[in-house]
This record gives structure tokens, sequence and C-alpha cells, in this order.
């Protein structure tokens, strides 16, 4: 009897309900919209404009307008994509690397996964880190997601120095104290938000190579390495090594 009302009572997991036909339509149209939006910008740079996109599509502006009410709106999807699509590339690079003690190979790992997905999406890169928008101002659902690769970068530093790991700061030099109360107190906050102890001797060290490692990628991406090197993934490698070296990641 019991059982049989255990049985009874067992019921099958609900199943996720399938889009519904609308539902698959809009999100194939905001699709399309992003891909042609993102042509527009690989050939016109920040000048984006929702008629042209519209035109480009067929469509009148108005039906594009059902989507993205404004040109902010659409390029602020497009930032959050470039920055989850980086973000997912970096976190792949640091999972893949082996744990047994390489913390170094899992800084190069990162760091040319960058570069390498900067020059593969060159116009997606700009658009988060290069020449800020005229009249645009990102809004703070950007936040979490443009802080995604960053802090995958600083994890197997701050991995290391918890340790115990990282060359001692005798020998790899420290930042000199600050007086600055309020800087102090902002770089502890910093620190704690990028997976450091608060007291972290390697912070500043980190913060000032991963602003480094991004403006190598620039100069690259921008063009300002033309005429100068053609070896540039030896460059590349070389800067991130030096950083390294500066974080106690290697001994000096």
């Amino acid at each position: 009897m019991n059982a049989a009302k255990d049985s009874g009572s067992a019921r099958t997991p609900a199943k996720t309900p399938a889009p519904s036909i609308r539902a698959r339509v809009r999100a194939e149209m905001i699709s399309e919209i992003k891909k042609v939006a993102l042509d527009h910008l690989t050939r016109d740079g920040a000048a984006l404009s929702l008629r042209a996109v519209a035109r480009d599509m067929g469509m009148v502006s108005s039906a594009v307008y059902r989507y993205f009410p404004s040109r902010d709106e659409l390029l602020t999807a497009l930032i959050i994509d470039a920055y989850t699509s980086l973000g997912e590339a970096v976190e792949k690079a640091d999972g893949d690397v082996d744990r047994r003690d390489a913390y170094l190979s899992r800084w190069f790992a990162v760091c040319h996964t960058i570069r390498r997905w900067a020059i593969a999406r060159p116009a997606e890169y700009a658009l988060i880190y290069g020449s800020p928008i005229p009249g645009y101002l990102a809004p703070d659902e950007t936040i979490e997601p443009g802080s995604w690769a960053v802090v995958a970068m600083a994890r197997c530093v701050a991995e290391a120095e918890a340790a115990g790991k990282l060359d001692s700061p005798e020998r790899t030099g420290v930042f000199p104290a600050t007086e600055d109360a309020a800087y102090a107190e902002e770089l502890r906050a910093v620190a704690v938000g990028m997976g450091f102890n608060e007291d972290s001797h390697v912070i500043e060290r980190v913060l000032s190579a991963v602003t480094q490692v991004f403006g190598a990628v620039n100069f690259e991406v921008f063009g300002r390495l033309n005429r100068v090197f053609s070896e540039r993934g030896e460059w590349f490698d070389r800067q991130v090594r030096e950083l390294a070296v500066g974080m106690g990641l290697v001994p000096r």
C-alpha cells in the first residue's frame, strides 16, 4: 500500500517549455541586428547609426527601435557581449592549464589569450578598450562583465601570493607605502575585489601589469607597432615575462 502510494506520488520533473515562435524570432532579430552593427563598427568605428543598421537589414528604422530603443542601448548590448566573450576566453585559458604549481603558465595563458582575442576581433576590442565613444556613457550593468577578464588575469597571482609562491618582496621590490589615506583605502578595496588579501604587497604591481598588458595589446591592434616589429608575438611574450618577474611569479 505504502509502496503503491510512494510510486504514485513520484513526479516527473517538469520540462522547461520551449521558447515560443515569437521569442525565437525576436532572439534571431536581436542577433542579426548586433551582427550588422558590428559590421558597421568594423567599417566606420564608433559612428554607429540605428538608421544605417536598419537600412542594411532592409528594414524601416522604426522596426529596429522595437528591439533597441536607442543607439546607446545597442552599444551597451554589444559592449556586454564583447566583455563576456573575452571573459569566457580568458577563463577557459586559465582553466585549461595544469594546476600543479603552474602560476606562471597561467599568467602566460591568459595574457596571450587576450592578445589573440583582440587580434581576431579588433572591432569588439576597440569598442571596449579603444577611445571613448562620443556621447555614450556606459551604464552600471557593464561594470561586472567589464571586470571579468581583469579578475581572471589577477587570479593566478592572488593564488600564488596566498600559497607563498611569489618571489620575496625584498627581491622584487615593493611600492613605497602611500601617505594618502583615501588612496590606501581604495587600494585595499580593489585588492579584496580582485581576490587578494587587503594587505597584499603585490596588488599595485598587479594593477600596473594589467594596464601594461592591455597597453601592449592596444599598441598592436591600433597599429602603433607598424614598421617597428614584425615578430610581435615574441615582443609581447617578452613584455608579459618581464611583468611576471616584477610581480614575483618568477625569480628575478
